[in-house]
């Protein structure tokens, strides 16, 4: 069952907690068939009998021709049809018995009954341990005279030796015969040890694997090529396999169509489409956009082109434009096509052509020619609400993250300088594009800077990371990928060689930007099978291509801020930006290639590399029971005049409605408290002051968060104090820094702090006090510029959360401040 989804919780006021106890639940009463007691337990103890004598003959004859067996038995458990299984009883994880997977299942004689097929795998040794719980069952009664294990027992119609269907979660007729095609084989461990004993394995059965894993929590995916019999040889040969599933189409499949294949599938995407009609839009500022493509037609209308200069025209003259905009508006059109699932679009497009159909602008126009395009947007439409997406940079990197006219003109405009608007601007982070780099992996992705305007105080830079290995076309035997699953992308730019203590982290975020292939001669190529699929300029010629790197990147990143903003429309664009970077986590393998220890100039370095991570799309939409995100919208003024004198003049202080009575119930369970500040900086007037941080910025704000036991009144008198020091790089006290992660001075750079902890229930349970204060800024330095007294909004997003989803510390806080919570 799919974890429940809930809504962020927006706090319009910071109130006082009160004392709060989870109201008990009940889960819903299971339903079973009646059952004769005694004939029932007799024909399922047969059954689990025959399925296990079966399964020891087939280990002793593999064992006779010296093939490798398994060390226990896996048996799938089915409900009667109509009726619901007691899936997780039939785990007991002490015992070493495992449940696998529950998949739902037609009978074959009547398609409208539905039965659940729980897949098993029992030790060798505890072969007794089912045929007890059967026996208490006929024998035993509990004292209210119910008959032992009743649920359970009664749940289950049958019991049978588990086969390949049996472990198959995808359509049945995708399983494969006799010619091998990719697939997903879903491992019961996350454990290194378990990927490398199955290789192995696979090795030993010549069942050929591609490199790299993904894991999630108790699984590991590994993609491997096998036909109907190879399936069966793994699942008598290991105790590991957990589930098997089809390896996903790569874009390669689909832009090789002939086109009026190409034209089928749109058509039959276009049936399960329905738009939702919102406000929002994301803005593509590139080389126009076919908007008669038929995905794109009823998404951006003829007056929504727009072009910087008129004789351009707002056509899209070499694709790059159409490529971004496919994957802004749909984000993984691979994924539908590869299901029968309603699309539901809500949010629609917008295009400024940007680019001469000959020739370059002239670099020193870009912030103007940029202005513009904003511009034009908005006279058009006023009233929308728009994610600016600029997938195209410059070559130019010398910059090293010092401020250029293009990048203060990003941030003039996401800030409202001109005008109070505040705008969100996605910005791709620029490539690695040489084979020499390429081929240098990942080395030179860290001595490779980030392209101008990317960095953007107020701009999502997004990078790159891949988790694309799978290699269909049969052109490219002998070639292999040159980035790992979960891996950097080869394409991605750092800023490791920028000024690490004065300029923004940058990328924010990374997002799929395909992979490199590599030869064995040395010969370096992008292509279809590891990029991103999407929508071709021409149509006639054409449905489909694929996209890469950055470019690929920022347009997924667009297509999430735009799905944040339709379903929170009061959101201000700062707190879109740290939703994004709020949700996003390293992967396993990033810590792996670039994180060298613990310290937090370690975990600073690996941000300069790969940002935050990879943006997690549920919890940047919603919470669940056990994930908790408190979101406050406020307005500050940092600075006012006092005589001749500019100082700063307030700090906001919150008191954060946890649910202490439930965190400390939970006492030493780990929890993770996150905390993510965004806010937009105007650009200081003039470059001359632009190497100095301080004289660019406008204001800066920091957060602290109380340590456990610290009262209210000693947390304000430490902050208060920070907050009023003089000395700008005194951001923080030294009070409890040693548990964030990051640490206050790899976290203060940029206008976009985010930083977390790990700890106990009980120890966060008071940790609910957080101070917002502001340092210096050229508002206070140059107040001869008037611009002292202005007040500057910020987001900040704090969230709780725990892996145990049996955990609720969601519904006391909602129903604490009045928040309905669906049944």
């Amino acid at each position: 069952m799919a974890a429940e989804k809930l809504r962020h919780i927006f706090l319009n006021d910071s109130a006082d907690p009160q004392a709060f106890t989870s109201p008990q639940t009940f889960g819903s009463k299971i339903v079973v068939p009646p059952r004769d007691r005694v004939k029932h337990e007799q024909e399922l103890t047969k059954q689990f009998q025959l399925a296990w004598a079966a399964a020891t003959e087939s280990a002793e004859i593999r064992k006779t021709v010296s093939l490798p067996v398994r060390s226990g038995v896996y048996v799938e458990f089915q409900s009667s049809p109509g009726f619901e299984l007691l899936s997780k009883s039939l785990e007991n994880r002490a015992s070493g018995v495992r449940l696998l997977s529950v998949r739902t299942e037609a009978d074959p004689n009547n398609e409208n009954a539905i039965f659940k097929c729980a897949t098993v795998y029992i030790p060798s040794t505890k072969e007794g341990y089912f045929l007890k719980r059967l026996r208490a069952y006929a024998d035993e009664s509990t004292e209210t005279g119910k008959p032992r294990n009743k649920d359970l027992v009664e749940s289950i119609e049958a019991i049978r030796l588990a086969v390949v269907e049996s472990f198959w979660l995808d359509s049945p007729d995708l399983i494969p015969k006799d010619v091998p095609i990719w697939c997903e084989v879903w491992l019961s461990s996350d454990e290194e040890v378990a990927e490398k004993t199955f290789r192995t394995l696979a090795s030993d059965l010549k069942v050929e694997c591609q490199l790299g894993a993904l894991r999630f929590p108790e699984r590991t995916v590994i993609l491997a090529k096998a036909s109907r019999a190879d399936l069966i040889n793994l699942i008598e040969s290991s105790n590991l396999i957990a589930e098997f599933r089809l390896a996903k189409e790569t874009a390669h499949f689909f832009t090789e169509l002939p086109n009026a294949d190409q034209a089928d599938w749109t058509k039959e995407l276009l049936q399960r489409i329905s738009i939702s009609k919102t406000a929002v839009v994301v803005c593509v500022l590139d080389t126009g956009i076919t908007n008669k493509h038929p995905l794109l037609e009823n998404l951006l209308e003829d007056d929504d082109c727009h072009t910087y200069q008129a004789d351009w025209g707002t056509h899209d003259h070499n694709g790059h434009g159409t490529l971004v905009s496919g994957v802004s508006a749909f984000g993984d059109l691979l994924g539908h096509f590869q299901g029968t699932h309603q699309v539901t679009l809500s949010h629609g497009l917008e295009s400024v052509k940007i680019l001469p159909p000959h020739g370059n602008n002239d670099q020193k126009l870009w912030g103007h020619v940029v202005s513009q395009a904003v511009s034009k947007a908005e006279i058009q439409a006023p009233e929308r609400q728009r994610v600016f997406c600029l997938a195209v940079s410059a070559k130019d990197t010398r910059e090293r993250g010092r401020p250029t006219s293009w990048s203060a003109e990003i941030d003039a405009i996401s800030s409202g300088y001109d005008d109070d608007q505040k705008r969100l601007f996605i910005v791709a982070a620029g490539n690695v594009t040489e084979a020499d780099d390429w081929r240098a992996y990942p080395d030179s992705n860290l001595t490779v800077s980030i392209h101008d305007p990317a960095q953007a105080w107020n701009a999502v830079t997004v990078g790159a990371y891949t988790q694309k290995t799978l290699i269909t076309d049969p052109k490219l035997t002998g070639y292999v990928p040159v980035a790992p699953v979960d891996g950097l992308s080869p394409f991605s730019t750092t800023s490791l060689t920028w000024e690490t203590n004065r300029w923004p982290v940058k990328p924010d975020l990374v997002l799929e930007g395909g992979n490199v292939l590599v030869g064995t001669d040395g010969f370096t190529t992008s292509h279809d099978d590891v990029s991103t699929l999407t929508t071709f300029f021409k149509p006639t010629q054409r449905h489909f291509a694929s996209i890469d790197a950055t470019s690929g990147a920022t347009a997924q990143a667009a297509w999430l801020a735009a799905t944040i903003q339709t379903m929170y429309p009061n959101a201000w664009p700062e707190t879109v930006r740290a939703l994004m970077i709020h949700s996003a986590q390293w992967t396993k393998q990033m810590k792996t290639q670039f994180l060298s220890g613990t310290k937090k100039s370690d975990y600073a370095r690996l941000m300069r590399i790969c940002g935050y991570g990879v943006p997690n799309f549920e919890r940047a939409l919603e919470c669940g029971k056990n994930y908790l995100t408190l979101i406050a919208q406020e307005e500050i003024q940092p600075y006012e005049k006092s005589e001749a004198r500019t100082r700063t003049k307030e700090m906001h202080l919150f008191e954060l409605p946890f649910p202490k009575d439930v965190l400390l119930s939970l006492g030493e369970m780990e929890m993770t408290m996150r905390v993510t500040l965004s806010y937009f900086i105007e650009p200081g007037p003039g470059e001359v002051g632009w190497k100095d941080r301080y004289r660019y910025a406008s204001h800066a704000l920091r957060f602290d968060v109380n340590t456990a036991g610290e009262s209210r009144t000693d947390f304000e008198k430490r902050v208060n104090a920070a907050s009023r020091a003089e000395d700008h790089d005194s951001s923080t006290s030294g009070a409890g820094s040693d548990r964030w992660m990051i640490g206050a001075n790899a976290r203060k750079l940029g206008s976009l702090h985010s930083d977390f902890w790990v700890g106990t229930a009980a120890e966060i349970s008071t940790c609910n006090m957080v101070a917002v204060y502001p340092v210096v800024g050229w508002w206070r330095e140059r107040h001869h510029l008037g611009r002292y007294n202005r007040k500057a909004k910020y987001a900040l997003i704090v969230s709780l959360y725990t892996p145990d989803q049996k955990v609720d510390i969601y519904t006391p806080v909602a129903v604490n401040i009045g928040i309905p919570i669906p049944i």
